[in-house]
């Protein structure tokens, strides 16, 4: 498995997702899955303190207590890379809902340390902002203040000024975003330089062969300011999968369990399915596989996170790691996506 750079820390660049431990996966499942990834190289586990998804209060902290548990079994937590997540605002069983906040970060990393079995991760990060963001489908209405208040900034000041403040005391290795937006980013990177703060080394986004708004922009921060991209949903939750195709709805699969509207079911996101799914399919490739493959020759990608619910899903998406795909069939990407360039 090839390694790549996130900060200071060497990650492979595939990494296993784990929300669905806890709902559509049992522990054992979960187990399995992590063996099977580490004997492919695959070390690095991203979850969140809200997984299992679809996220309730039922299953709030379930996928992290599954994780600890692992470690307890194995004995091998320094062998992982853990990256985990700080719900944002707006789920009242998390907190009240309320914001990010130096208080509320100390508290959410007491508990998810806890259910981890842990004294440390690897990797913590913001899950969204509190001023919200064009991620989880609001892109096509978010609107953005004209300027950033006191109150933000200041806000802002304090959340970086406690994360170093936890990594002084050992308990986080690394800090990095989620569901955020350009200003966002650059607006923790300035902070960062000017105050002497620890700096942000990642970003965690969707990004697929349908959902590609990391480019041009933040693609360039994340290539020039060092602050690589985790991709996540890299199947667009399973539509590239192809087991969506002609309204089909497997049973126990995330469109089957989810109880909210689902924006990437549009007509045009299955037109661009059932093209790359054409495409993998004249280069002896499954559709999952061209997706993946695709994903990973992104120059500012650091990891794709890719989930699965069986050991074969599982098995399959790994070997996106040793596809390299020709200068044809990106130029055929490229049609694709010109004829579907925002499909959802």
């Amino acid at each position: 498995m090839k390694k790549r750079k996130l900060g200071n820390i060497e990650v492979p660049e595939i990494c296993l997702g784990t929300m669905t431990w806890g709902l559509q996966n049992t522990q054992d499942d979960a187990f399995a899955q992590i063996d099977m990834a580490l004997e492919h190289g695959v070390n690095f586990l991203d979850t969140a303190e809200m997984y299992a998804v679809p996220p309730s209060a039922e299953t709030y902290g379930k996928t992290e207590t599954i994780i600890g548990n692992y470690f307890k079994l194995r004995g091998n937590r320094a062998a992982i890379i853990l990256a985990t997540k700080v719900a944002g605002a707006g789920i009242k069983y998390i907190r009240g809902g309320a914001p990010i906040t130096g208080s509320s970060i100390r508290a959410a990393l007491h508990e998810s340390l806890k259910r981890l079995q842990t004294d440390y991760v690897d990797l913590y990060q913001l899950h969204w902002p509190n001023r919200g963001s064009y991620h989880f489908g609001q892109f096509w209405y978010y609107e953005p203040g004209k300027t950033a208040t006191t109150a933000e900034v200041d806000n802002f000041l304090e959340v970086l000024q406690t994360l170093t403040d936890l990594i002084r005391e050992g308990k986080i290795r690394q800090i990095g975003l989620s569901n955020e937006t350009a200003w966002g980013v650059m607006k923790y990177l300035q902070l960062a330089e000017q105050h002497g703060l620890t700096r942000m080394v990642s970003i965690q986004n969707e990004y697929s062969l349908l959902y590609r708004l990391h480019e041009p922009d933040m693609a360039e921060i994340s290539l020039r300011e060092n602050i690589g991209l985790l991709a996540w949903s890299p199947l667009a939750t399973g539509l590239l999968t192809g087991k969506y195709a002609n309204g089909q709805r497997p049973v126990g699969s995330r469109w089957t369990i989810q109880n909210k509207f689902n924006q990437r079911d549009t007509p045009q996101a299955h037109e661009a399915v059932a093209a790359y799914a054409d495409l993998a399919r004249r280069h002896n490739l499954s559709l999952p596989q061209l997706a993946l493959a695709f994903v990973l020759s992104r120059s500012f990608v650091t990891s794709a996170i890719i989930g699965a619910t069986n050991l074969v899903q599982l098995q399959e998406n790994l070997t996106a790691s040793e596809i390299t795909l020709t200068p044809e069939i990106h130029k055929e990407i490229i049609a694709i996506r010109k004829k579907f360039p925002i499909p959802y």
